[in-house]
């Protein structure tokens, strides 16, 4: 700026306009003297008077005029300061450094004692320490001080000085205010015995109604701790009414209702599990009440025992640490057998698919439905990818054998089979990303899904017929079990016998995990359709790299926090890494003290993880944080843009953050 552009300097310029006129009416007086002497001499005595006024208005008004401007600019700024000094909301002028300049009294208050030259705004703004902001532009977080809550706006007001002015306002109250709504948001939840029918049938006939009784007063005892009301709808059914503050308290507890009813023993032999859904921050209560349903459904889905928090846009797990007991009643495969075998009877053709690099326990699966399909008459066709280096002895026995060309077809041949009259069949999993070809799941048609993993967020949603048991130790035992009822006659050959016993086997790792009476029962079914122990045997033979593989595996694992066994597989040279993976995730269980082992397979780009344990962890809580999934005992998950070790570290931070919690 200009030193005469000022606002002094512009105030006397217009002070002294009087002046400027002078010249022009000198001008015109002696115009007017030439035209007429006595006109020239009244001319002249105005121009008298105006030169008197002139230099009275520019020399003497002009003075007091500025002294009384002066005087109210001086009086508006000591207001102005007295305004600022006295405003309720916090406010101070700070140095590049961050050091008070200038502050009022509200902030003043907020000062600590004795410290207020020497007080730092990055004391109260920690985030402040990487820069105050530039010219123009404003900063603004959400700070704790002194109890109190703030909201602290940061701008720059003098750039050639850089100073800074910061405002500090209260919202505690608002927060308060919000925390209040939050709290008393309501929630609505449903409480589920699992296994209702299978405990009082164990129970004295006596006790059966004291012990419902007391089911019933755990539940509503627990939930009235928290301010909820529970309401018994059917026999083994409860509806639950929280507010969100209870909500939040329980989930602090982590639904330790779980663990209290299994204490529960007056004779009866199989301990009490229970199955919670609460539904939350719904748009309305019916919406809350979908929310609760759909988490209901998915938590008997995935075993039971266990708690599902959900919300608009997540779901929170707890418990699930135990098993599912086997149910030893097969009404169930019937009724599914009889299902599949009506939904079949109504379509042209049948397609099979599993997950991408299909193990034998899918391969087996899928030859089980494949069979079923071929008794009615149906064009049936597996759809199989990249087939591993131990999977392809027992696809290449079908090639060759007496078979249909077309029994196994590529994806791409599949698409262009796939249409509304085309029954879709997916065994050994339910997450549409982890199946072949997840393109076959968009297209109409019917879609039948059967499976033993537990299910998580990302299930195949269009499923006519949906047949998951959790407890189950394989896809092929399940399948086992439908061939009996699917009808009279399916008859099995020892080659589609072997196949889907070389499933069980894979799963039960040689009926060792995950193995129930229904498991052995499918066993036998099998043999008495010609299974060759023997020969399933030898499909199980491995590579001397492969074995090798393995026990660098082993040998090269680490033992973290005390109980998991973490390995990388190497898999350079090895046909199929992932297989050798899941091998030694088996053999780490062997060694003593582990409670898991987690195996790091990196192939193609992609960390194929295999998590095992025995009994006392559930891996598959683990994988889930990963976003994987499976069983309580055998789980896994795949992830991309990371290497193997990268993934190591990352599942340590999981186990541990899950050890705080209590959640393992």
């Amino acid at each position: 700026m200009k030193a005469d552009d000022t606002i002094q300097s512009r105030f006397r310029k217009l002070s002294r306009w009087p002046l400027f006129l002078l010249p022009p009416l000198i001008l015109v007086t002696i115009l007017v003297f030439g035209i007429s002497r006595y006109s020239g001499c009244l001319v002249a005595a105005f121009d008298l008077l105006y030169l008197v006024f002139a230099f009275k208005w520019s020399f003497g008004w002009r003075r007091q005029t500025e002294d009384d401007l002066a005087e109210y600019a001086l009086g508006f700024q000591r207001e102005q300061d007295e305004q600022m000094t006295n405003l309720p909301v916090p406010c101070a002028i700070l140095s590049e450094d961050g050091e008070l300049m200038w502050f009022n009294n509200a902030f003043h208050e907020l000062l600590p004692k004795e410290e207020d030259s020497r007080f730092s705004i990055q004391d109260m703004m920690p985030s402040l320490s990487k820069g105050f902001p530039p010219k123009g532009e404003k900063h603004s977080e959400h700070i704790q001080w002194k109890s109190r809550s703030y909201e602290a706006e940061l701008s720059m007001v003098s750039e050639a000085a850089r100073q800074y002015s910061v405002f500090l306002f209260d919202e505690t109250s608002h927060l308060e205010a919000l925390k209040q709504l939050s709290d008393e948001r309501a929630v609505i939840g449903q409480v589920c015995i699992d296994n209702y029918e299978e405990v009082m049938s164990s129970a004295e006939q006596v006790r059966q109604s004291l012990l419902a009784a007391l089911i019933e007063r755990k539940v509503s005892k627990y939930f009235s701790n928290y301010d909820g009301v529970v309401l018994k709808t059917e026999k083994d059914r409860f509806t639950v009414f929280l507010q969100n503050a209870g909500l939040q308290a329980v989930m602090a507890d982590r639904f330790s209702l779980l663990e209290d009813v299994k204490a529960l023993n007056i004779g009866n032999n199989i301990a009490v599990t229970l199955s919670i859904s609460m539904g939350t921050e719904g748009a309305s209560l019916e919406q809350n009440n979908e929310f609760a349903r759909n988490a209901m459904n998915l938590a008997l889905g995935r075993g039971g025992d266990q708690a599902i928090v959900k919300t608009p846009d997540a779901m929170k797990y707890y418990g699930g640490k135990t098993q599912k007991q086997e149910k030893n009643t097969r009404v169930k495969a019937r009724v599914k057998a009889q299902a599949l075998r009506e939904l079949m009877l109504t379509r042209d053709q049948v397609l099979i698919m599993g997950h991408h690099l299909p193990d034998m326990d899918a391969f087996g699966a899928a030859v089980g439905i494949w069979k079923a399909a071929h008794s009615l008459h149906k064009t049936a066709h597996i759809v199989m990818g990249e087939i591993s280096s131990s999977l392809r002895p027992l696809v290449d026995r079908f090639k060759n054998g007496d078979y249909p060309e077309d029994m196994i077809i590529s994806d791409e041949v599949a698409k262009t089979l796939r249409n509304a009259n085309t029954m879709m069949v997916v065994v050994d999993v339910n997450r549409p990303s982890y199946t072949e070809c997840p393109a076959l799941l968009d297209k109409k048609g019917t879609v039948v899904v059967i499976d033993h993993h537990r299910q998580g967020v990302e299930v195949i949603r269009n499923a006519t017929l949906s047949y998951i048991e959790p407890y189950a130790s394989s896809a092929s035992e399940m399948v086992a079990e439908i061939l009996q009822y699917f009808g009279d006659d399916v008859h099995l050959n020892p080659m589609e016998a072997e196949t889907i016993y070389a499933g069980i086997v894979m799963d039960t790792d040689n009926f060792v995990a995950k193995t129930g009476v229904r498991t052995f029962e499918a066993a036998a079914f099998l043999r008495r359709q010609g299974a060759d122990v023997t020969r399933v045997r030898k499909l199980f033979r491995e590579k001397m790299a492969d074995t090798q593989a393995k026990a660098a595996t082993i040998s090269n694992a680490e033992i973290y926090e005390g109980s998991f066994a973490l390995g990388i597989c190497d898999g350079t040279g090895i046909e199929s890494p992932t297989i050798v993976g899941a091998q030694a995730a088996n053999e780490m269980l062997d060694i003593i003290g582990v409670k898991a082992s987690i195996v790091f397979t990196e192939y193609e780009d992609v960390v194929y993880v295999s998590a095992r344990s025995i009994d006392e962890v559930n891996v598959q809580l683990i994988m889930e944080r990963i976003g994987g999934g499976g069983h309580l005992s055998i789980a896994g998950a795949q992830l991309t843009g990371v290497t193997a070790e990268q993934a190591r570290k990352k599942v340590k931070k999981v186990i541990k953050d899950m050890l705080e919690e209590g959640a393992l």
